[in-house]
């Protein structure tokens, strides 16, 4: 028997030595963005920081300065196990609302141009929305887990979760920040329909929602203004249509091949927020069809791996660390997505930045962080399944053993109600192969 348990701890101790690896593809994706960002606030801002007086590079600077910044920080997550990350994520929550409610504070709170989204840090301004992304994302994995077993068929626990999302929704309505909110609704209900939600659920809650928002967007009349220009933006190329247009004219001038890194003319004062919200464009001017394709092919290829990554853990059973995957995903893909729509004139003017492309100080510090927890994924997966490898080639346990290596069930805290016989029953999340998908009529 002493020898048994000797074999046991001997083997627990050749597992706790092995090491995962940071998905390779994943790590040289990001790094190939945040490169080309650099290149392109380079190249986009140095006419507008000379009109401003601040230097040429100022911009290049301070877009480099965050950039490192943010590799600290994401180093730091991706040394951070996510159990750890995990136990914390109901203090997470706690901390959206309290960003949200900061920017609201006299002395601590900044307006620019009429909207109030910033915290002043004193040598910096913080865009709050940006950290509440993430923080949600790492919040709402967490409850998925805990509810994976009911979110599908109880109200009450899909409800939480978009009711939550609903409340930072208002808050950034107040600021307002229009694009922010729709993108937070976004990534709360495609993690939550991959959660094991159901699709006609959802769809009645977006019933009720969807109008909802459609009233406040057209109760301002900046907005109204911009939907008119993005349906039309020639009747009034000159007012309400001009950033639109200017846009556009220089993704014409870049034909196939771009007029040259540097060249750009509509930078020199024609488009506005050239480094930032309309960086695209410049980058479409500059390296023409090719360039632009390119780009909108490797933030694919970005979002395709991040879910991959996802899928696997989730098969794996490791369930926090796929919603993880999925969310930042989610956030990366559908903000890329949004801001190169927007760019190309097939979306409305949201104010949403190119992911580690577009200058900005916030984005790019939470953008580097969620690339860290992305990578921090990828080892813990990487790792169990060296493990689970080792066991297997070892051949000395049973298979009960790799069970302990994946995320274990969580213990039964209150009974869970079980629903009435149907033809089938969600069980586990989206992409698990335990799960049963419902059909469209089952009833829950």
């Amino acid at each position: 028997m002493s020898n048994l348990a000797d074999q046991r701890a001997q083997q627990a101790t050749r597992l706790e030595q092995i090491n995962g690896r940071y998905d390779p593809w994943l790590l040289g994706m990001a790094l190939v963005l945040a490169a080309f960002g650099v290149v392109m606030v380079g190249s986009s801002s140095v006419a507008i920081a000379e009109g401003l007086g601040v230097g040429p590079f100022h911009f290049l600077i301070r877009h480099v300065a965050f950039l490192l910044l943010g590799l600290v920080l994401a180093w730091a997550l991706m040394r951070t196990e996510l159990k750890r990350i995990e136990r914390y994520s109901q203090w997470l929550l706690l901390g959206c609302f309290l960003l949200l409610f900061l920017v609201f504070l006299p002395g601590i709170g900044h307006t620019v141009n009429g909207a109030q989204r910033w915290i002043n840090l004193g040598v910096s301004k913080f865009q709050a929305v940006e950290a509440v992304k993430l923080l949600l994302i790492v919040w709402l994995a967490s409850y998925l887990v805990r509810h994976r077993d009911e979110i599908g068929h109880r109200w009450k626990a899909l409800l939480k979760p978009l009711g939550m999302a609903g409340g930072i929704v208002a808050f950034l309505l107040l600021q307002p920040d229009f694009g922010s909110a729709a993108l937070i609704l976004a990534i709360t209900g495609g993690m939550v329909w991959l959660g094991g939600a159901r699709i006609a659920h959802l769809g009645l809650m977006g019933a009720v929602a969807l109008p909802l928002l459609a009233m406040v967007a057209v109760a301002a009349p900046y907005r109204v203004a911009r939907l008119k220009s993005f349906l039309n933006p020639w009747e009034d190329p000159f007012n309400d249509g001009f950033q639109l247009t200017q846009a556009l004219i220089a993704i014409g001038r870049g034909e196939w091949f771009g007029v040259g890194l540097g060249a750009s003319v509509q930078k020199l004062f024609y488009l506005p927020e050239a480094h930032t919200d309309f960086i695209f464009s410049v980058a479409a001017e500059e390296l023409g069809f090719v360039g632009a394709a390119g780009l909108i092919l490797l933030f694919g290829a970005f979002a395709w791996r991040t879910f991959s990554i996802g899928l696997r853990a989730v098969e794996r059973r490791r369930h926090f660390a796929g919603f993880c995957a999925f969310g930042v995903g989610f956030w990366i893909g559908l903000q890329a997505f949004v801001s190169i729509g927007v760019n190309l004139g097939i979306l409305p003017t949201k104010g949403l930045t190119l992911p580690l492309i577009s200058s900005g100080g916030s984005s790019v510090l939470m953008t580097c962080m969620a690339i860290g927890l992305l990578l921090r994924v990828s080892y813990e997966l990487d790792r169990a399944e060296r493990q689970v490898a080792r066991l297997r080639g070892e051949g000395e346990i049973e298979a009960e053993a790799e069970e302990e290596l994946e995320e274990p069930p969580l213990p039964a805290s209150r009974p869970v109600a079980t629903p009435e016989p149907a033809p089938v029953a969600a069980v586990g999340p989206r992409g698990s192969r335990h799960r049963v998908e419902p059909k469209w009529g089952t009833a829950g």
